[in-house]
């Protein structure tokens, strides 16, 4: 499915300006596109000195590493738990040293968690230090979402939506509450945004654990979202590729080692039928 095409677009300040990035080329052309959760470089459970747990590490080498494998379309770097605008730094440093330009996508905090001016403040932050997109977490309402998109818009962002396909910026809204499920609709139809995605993971807790109800409620969210326009994103392992691309999931999102999340991602790009 193609988006519409429509010729007006919003202008973008010098500083946040962006060329179409490798996924958002994909799903400009209705094409999946297969990425991973930037993964921490220090040791799973590394302590400090005093025995408290250290915080996720990323660095520049590291993202110049992930930025070179052809294999990543993008790179989802979740900050939803700790923002670490230094960590943000590190990644568009070492994805501008790399041989290739996969999408980086920042995952922040919540509104409800963070408050709507310090979210609004992290948006334009992101932006500005050169990511492609910023993700959205645990969007409860059309009018949260719409408080969403303000974020862009006061900034000027070109965001690429059904209604701007030349835009360059993504900006990426998830549902993962069962409130927010039942106003899905209606929060998909607020202008404005380039993804409506579901977390799997936190909708499933939501919902007591029912996980066949979740993955539905996940498919209708897509659905929503694809009648209007937009690709959605969920993630996906050796077992669930294939239904995922089955079912029209086009932003495929992998976790793992770098072994198993490259051998994930050329089974979906077979079964996509890309080189």
């Amino acid at each position: 499915m193609r988006l519409p095409l429509l010729l007006a677009s919003l202008l973008l300040p010098a500083a946040l300006s962006a060329q179409s990035s490798s996924a958002l080329t994909l799903w400009k052309a209705g094409s999946p596109a297969f990425g991973i959760f930037v993964p921490s470089e220090r040791a799973p459970g590394a302590t400090d000195a005093n025995g408290k747990r250290l915080p996720p590490l990323y660095t520049a080498d590291g993202a110049k590493a992930l930025g070179a494998n052809p294999l990543h379309d993008y790179l989802f770097l979740n900050l939803e738990g700790a923002y670490d605008v230094e960590a943000v730094k590190a990644m568009v440093a070492g994805l501008k040293a790399s041989s290739g330009h996969p999408t980086l996508l920042v995952r922040i905090p919540t509104i409800e968690a963070a408050g709507a001016e310090l979210t609004r403040a992290r948006v334009k932050e992101v932006l500005a230090l050169g990511a492609e997109g910023v993700v959205i977490p645990h969007v409860r309402s059309a009018s949260e979402a719409a408080l969403a998109v303000s974020f862009f818009t006061d900034l000027r962002a070109n965001v690429w939506s059904p209604k701007n396909p030349a835009g360059t910026v993504i900006a990426m809204l998830m549902i993962e509450d069962k409130g927010a499920v039942a106003e899905m609709q209606a929060i998909a139809a607020v202008p404005g945004y380039s993804l409506l995605s579901c977390g799997i993971g936190s909708l499933t807790r939501d919902m007591g654990g029912d996980a066949p109800g979740a993955e539905t409620a996940c498919k209708n969210v897509r659905d929503a979202g694809a009648k209007l326009g937009m690709p959605s994103m969920m993630t996906a392992n050796d077992k669930t590729i294939g239904d995922r691309l089955a079912k029209g999931y086009l932003g495929l999102l992998m976790a793992g080692t770098a072994e198993q999340t490259d051998a994930i991602i050329r089974t979906g790009r077979e079964l996509a039928k890309r080189k």
